[in-house]
């Protein structure tokens, strides 16, 4: 048996103990600033201190661990996720980057392994931006970024964020104490479930991620005249969801030719009934790119594509950007220790994007930042389904562990140097 082998077997189980923390009855759902989001809180650090970590939650309401190195000015290596999660979601996304180095540190303190740098586990708040609408709550605060609107942000139940942290035990007005120090630390590393299928694809049990696709959102409104199914000639109509129906084909058209990802993942018709012409349509655009001119291209040729349809067919098209974030490139040297510790492992390195984003994209700010994808069964994400082996979790404990003990090595011979 390797000697890694219990304590992936440990991050299993824990991933099961973990989904136990559930606002819903039924399924997985854990938002930020809840009750749920306290006690998961509270279980993950008796884990950390358990593992032999200093523990304390943030202003955030991030939680902290720190495998303290015997040099009290070191700097620090953070390693972490997200604990948030959507509404019926599985098990992993997030929770594995946060509880597969819980348990690769408690490896390093059953063996007496010290280190030349702190090693922290961060637990992030808020990533999926389920209950207040936008995301990365949690790595802004720990990256410096925090915005002072966001106080304002309210929920289903127009309960603000300030309010809902008050409640939690949080003083907003404190949150920027939240957030690190760049002088203080060395870089961040994510461990994520890939959520897409081109490591199952590949045969391989993780990948080195070179970079986060930036993403830009907009919410589209289209309006046309209202009338009868009967009555009104097809030349004389204003159809709003005919011509939104032309943009839609339209975009996925300039998605292709451009080389990006585009997704109108929701369409809102105002009449919705069998015998109306729709006046006034609604729908969403997702476009993605890991090249942030190429995606900006494709998003100035859907745009004026969308007003060319709209003037021929006299309607009215008005569009609102509703999100807006850059491409995030994931730093050479820590790719290159990843891909060693590939090698060093029996893994065959792989380098491959991300589509989605993650706490990485707002750590980048504070420092240097990587990620390693672990193998999800068909690529389902955010989904009861979702699943990750035994196998593929103790390959990833294996590269961060040979990750981790490079840049050990590195460092220690900076300091004799």
């Amino acid at each position: 048996m390797m000697p890694l082998t219990p304590y992936a077997k440990k991050v299993m189980k824990r991933c099961e103990k973990l989904a136990q923390f559930s606002q819903h009855p039924d399924y997985i759902d854990r938002r930020y600033l809840t009750k749920e989001h306290k006690n998961a809180n509270l279980q993950v650090a008796k884990w950390m201190q358990q593992a032999g970590m200093r523990t304390w939650q943030d202003e955030a309401g991030n939680q902290w661990g720190s495998y303290r190195s015997s040099s009290p000015n070191a700097k620090s290596l953070i390693i972490g996720s997200h604990l948030d999660t959507v509404p019926d979601s599985g098990k992993y996304d997030g929770i594995l980057g946060v509880l597969l180095p819980i348990s690769l540190v408690q490896y390093f303190h059953d063996h007496k392994q010290s280190l030349p740098f702190h090693l922290d586990i961060v637990a992030f708040a808020d990533e999926e931006g389920t209950r207040f609408g936008t995301t990365l709550l949690g790595s802004r605060a720990v990256a410096g970024t925090w915005q002072e609107k966001w106080g304002c942000l309210r929920d289903s139940d127009d309960i603000n964020l300030s309010s809902a942290m008050r409640e939690f035990g949080l003083d907003i007005n404190k949150i920027h104490a939240a957030a690190r120090s760049v002088d203080d630390t060395m870089g961040f590393l994510e461990i994520h479930i890939e959520q897409g299928p081109v490591l199952e694809s590949r045969g391989l049990p993780v990948g080195v991620v070179d970079g986060i696709a930036g993403a830009k959102r907009f919410e589209i409104s289209v309006v046309g005249h209202a009338g009868h199914a009967g009555t009104v000639p097809m030349e004389l109509r204003q159809d709003a969801l005919a011509g939104s129906a032309q943009m839609i084909v339209m975009i996925e058209k300039a998605a292709k030719e451009h080389g990006v990802v585009a997704t109108v993942g929701q369409i809102h018709s105002s009449s919705n009934a069998v015998n109306v012409i729709n006046g006034n349509v609604v729908f969403s655009l997702d476009v993605r790119s890991l090249d942030n001119q190429k995606r900006d291209r494709c998003i100035d040729e859907i745009m004026n594509a969308i007003e060319h349809i709209a003037g021929y067919r006299g309607l009215d098209a008005k569009i609102r950007m509703t999100h807006d974030a850059d491409a995030t490139h994931c730093d050479k040297m820590l790719m290159d220790e990843l891909r060693i510790a590939c090698e060093n492992s029996g893994i065959e390195p792989f380098n491959l994007s991300s589509g989605a984003g993650h706490d990485a994209m707002a750590i980048a700010d504070l420092c240097p930042v990587a990620m390693l994808f672990v193998r999800c069964a068909k690529g389902i994400s955010h989904h009861p389904s979702e699943a990750v082996t035994f196998e593929d979790v103790l390959n990833a404990m294996l590269v961060a562990r040979s990750f981790i003990e490079l840049k050990a090595r590195t460092c220690e011979h900076e300091l004799v140097a």
